[in-house]
């Protein structure tokens, strides 16, 4: 087999990251996006690697599960990091974009690579497995092609439900009573917060889990499968009275100057608001808003007129209210390897959420090996494996069939991953102190990489081209 084309069917954030994988190891690369001439429920834009939940790819320090997945990445030039890093908005010690300057910015940057072909259309079947090819349409994959791909692997497909926040005018909220801090003054005063006091966090607790929810096709309220890594606020609120205040409306660690000092424990106590509803910037200058944690499936009269309940958000304008929409993955530790081919078929890799993955980062770096190892079976050399002891090594091994322990029974409950360091082997020397065993994951991790890097370029006899971003 001589070096060929690749075909990558999907221009998300994996899609992007394996086309430009490809591409830099000197292959030429078809990259086919369905949108915009067909669209899903929750995208909004034909830009490239649009971001259809939060603007947020987690926790920015590398002995952060999230944090070192995303070093990992930048190990290898990783397109999707890269355009992240450069556009970049305050979130405290998380690293969050400007979803609108960074999905411009990777559809210039693809449409105007020397080797890489656009193609605009709804792909309806597989192409032949004479062809190598990259599936990584998604969580939001066309009815057609997932029925194409269901009908391949002979598994009946799997999927949650996922929602997406609202995101409101900065210029509409209230500062007399929204103050700005991070919580446990962590980084720059990056979030805006909201503060409830007990009657306001009641009476809107009670107008959620009262409120109209918007109809869905296939969403049965009574067997709804969430993914619970992203779970509507009406939901979270119907889970219990204060189940909110310990997951998005937590008030510990937020503090405004203006309420004393914050080291006065009786004070403290005192003056700490019941709840607080945080608000992230999805640009620099703070224009647009994300109401962090608040995805949802009301309807958008009822969101307009419940959020409004918020203190300092009376009079707030959307730019965009919360959906919910159904998302596809794979059985993938009956299906793909863990260089991400299928198990059926050598010349086919499965990339990004639709394996299984959870997260931004987890999508591209899913993207990233599917892309290294079509270019090296393009060049007529053997895939690779990375290694067990990185964040995406293991990730790899979680949702392909690499862990033959896995009993049957959990194989069936097979459900979507984020990054952790609960994936990862253990250290040799036993480390109690959490903080300590993160920073040894991720020196370990980053060791291990370097050597891997060093493979991987004699692999390509040093045709493989670590490009970084204008």
């Amino acid at each position: 087999m001589r070096d060929k084309q690749v075909i990558v069917i999907g221009a998300g954030l994996a899609g992007c990251e394996a086309a430009w994988q490809i591409a830099n190891s000197g292959i030429e690369v078809k990259l086919v996006e369905m949108r915009p001439f067909n669209s899903t429920p929750a995208h909004h834009t034909s830009e490239f690697a649009e971001l259809v939940c939060s603007n947020s790819f987690g926790a920015l320090s590398p002995d952060r599960a999230a944090g070192l997945l995303q070093e990992e990445l930048r190990t290898f030039n990783s397109l999707i990091i890269q355009t992240a890093d450069k556009f970049s908005v305050p979130a405290g010690g998380a690293l969050a974009v400007d979803r609108s300057k960074f999905s411009k910015s990777l559809t210039q940057i693809l449409s105007t690579h020397p080797l890489v072909q656009i193609k605009r259309f709804e792909q309806l079947d597989l192409p032949e497995k004479e062809n190598i090819t990259v599936i990584a349409t998604g969580p939001l994959t066309s009815n057609k092609l997932a029925n194409k791909i269901k009908n391949f692997t002979g598994l009946d497909s799997c999927h949650f439900f996922d929602a997406a926040s609202p995101i409101i005018f900065g210029d509409t909220i209230d500062y007399e009573i929204v103050f700005k801090a991070s919580r446990y003054d962590k980084g720059d005063p990056a979030y805006l917060n909201c503060p409830m006091n007990k009657m306001e966090y009641f009476n809107f607790r009670n107008a959620l889990i009262n409120g109209e929810q918007a109809n869905l096709k296939d969403f049965d309220k009574e067997s709804a499968n969430y993914f619970e890594a992203c779970l509507p606020i009406e939901e979270i609120a119907r889970r219990g009275i204060d189940t909110m205040r310990y997951g998005p409306l937590k008030s510990i660690g937020l503090w405004n100057p203006d309420w004393g000092d914050l080291f006065d424990r009786e004070n403290r106590l005192k003056k700490r608001p019941h709840a607080i509803v945080q608000l992230r910037k999805e640009d620099l200058d703070g224009k647009l808003l994300n109401m962090v944690g608040f995805q949802t499936n009301l309807k958008w009269s009822e969101q307009k007129r419940i959020f409004r309940m918020i203190p300092g958000l009376e009079k707030a304008e959307f730019v965009r209210f919360g959906v919910m929409h159904r998302n596809t993955f794979l059985e993938s530790p009956k299906l793909i390897l863990p260089t991400l081919q299928f198990l059926k078929r050598e010349t086919l890799f499965a990339a990004g959420q639709i394996t299984g993955t959870e997260g931004y980062a987890a999508a591209a770096a899913g993207g990233l090996l599917a892309g290294i190892n079509a270019s090296l079976l393009a060049k007529n050399k053997s895939p690779v494996t990375f290694p067990n002891e990185s964040m995406i090594g293991s990730l790899m091994n979680f949702i392909s069939n690499r862990n033959e322990i896995m009993s049957n029974q959990k194989k069936n409950k097979f459900q979507p991953m984020p990054a952790s360091f609960g994936l990862v082997p253990e250290l040799t020397n036993k480390i109690k102190d959490k903080k300590l065993r993160y920073k040894a994951y991720q020196e370990r991790s980053l060791k291990e990489l370097q050597e891997f890097k060093k493979v991987l370029e004699a692999s390509f006899e040093n045709d493989y081209l670590l490009v970084e971003i204008n």
